[in-house]
């Protein structure tokens, strides 16, 4: 990879960092609900009017939306809302890619190595470490439901990997076409017609403008740019190159959380923290080659893909 590309790597996972915060500022105006239904509203309009349908079969494509659009940002804007702090949730959502590996295991019947297993059980440990220490400290259920948010983009995984996109981006960018009429129908029934209307009614006042702001970086920068960026070093560099620069995600929500929302976390879930990031790269590491005379055969092992490969398309 180029100092370039490097930079651009980079510069993804500050993007996806910085946009739980763009998030937690348009969640101070929007109850969460019509948040999503708003989000993928507004990329989907454009998305159907200039962007081709993808080559996939619909079902993976309608799959793909309902578990990385849907049911990720549901309950990833519910647990916001309900008091998971921005920087924690840009980690506890990186569950979902040992999550990923499990369930590709199961329905997709792929081979889990060693490494990726002791992974998984390192990551999952950190989880609930920092799970243990919400339960101590403040509410269980934000916590609960962000994850519940991480197991909904595993899932949107599986179907993305199952629909083999000819163009990865114009699949994510479809895949926005799905949430914007259940989750607004969602928002009605939970939210009320009274509070959408006073959202909207409102959008003149700080809080509104500051909410606006936030939807416009989530939107352009977070979602098209970032998105567009990192699909474009995929296609030029094997997934194993540039997954390992998703794990910095957490490392800039916190970080951003911390200076800008004076959010703190306790030693404990620092320590949860780096399970986990430590899990999901140990999960993603190619296995080294063995030197040709070193094997029986003379036969050398070919590297496995990183399960977590397709776990990094987009953050937040």
């Amino acid at each position: 990879m180029s100092p370039r590309d490097r930079l651009l790597a980079l510069s993804v996972a500050v993007m996806w960092g910085l946009n739980f915060l763009a998030i937690d500022a348009s969640l101070g105006h929007f109850p969460p609900m019509l948040l999503v239904a708003v989000r993928f509203a507004l990329i989907a309009v454009p998305t159907v009017l200039l962007v081709p349908r993808p080559d996939v079969p619909l079902r993976w494509l309608v799959g793909y939306g309902i578990g990385f659009g849907t049911l990720q940002f549901l309950f990833l804007y519910w647990g916001m809302a309900a008091g998971m702090p921005a920087g924690l949730a840009s980690l506890v959502l990186q569950a979902s890619a040992p999550f990923t590996v499990v369930l590709g295991a199961v329905f997709l019947r792929e081979r889990v190595s060693g490494r990726r297993l002791v992974g998984i059980l390192v990551a999952v440990a950190g989880l609930a470490l920092v799970g243990w220490q919400r339960a101590e400290h403040a509410a269980v259920l934000p916590f609960l439901l962000t994850l519940a948010g991480a197991l909904g983009w595993a899932f949107g995984n599986v179907c993305s990997r199952q629909a083999h996109p000819p163009r990865p981006l114009h699949l994510t960018l479809w895949m926005s076409v799905v949430p914007p009429l259940p989750m607004l129908a969602l928002s009605l029934l939970t939210e009320g017609p009274a509070r959408i209307a006073e959202s909207f009614g409102t959008l003149g006042t700080r809080s509104g403008v500051v909410a606006l702001a936030g939807l416009a970086y989530t939107v352009l920068v977070g979602t098209v740019l970032g998105s567009g960026v990192w699909t474009g070093l995929l296609a030029r560099h094997p997934a194993g190159v540039v997954a390992p620069f998703s794990m910095l995600v957490p490392v800039v929500g916190m970080t951003a959380a911390w200076v800008v929302l004076g959010e703190t976390a306790s030693w404990l879930e620092i320590l949860g923290g780096v399970l986990v990031v430590g899990g999901v790269l140990l999960g993603a590491a190619r296995p080294r080659r063995r030197p040709a005379g070193a094997a029986a055969d003379g036969a050398v092992p070919a590297p496995a893909a990183p399960a977590s490969a397709t776990a990094v398309r987009r953050t937040g």
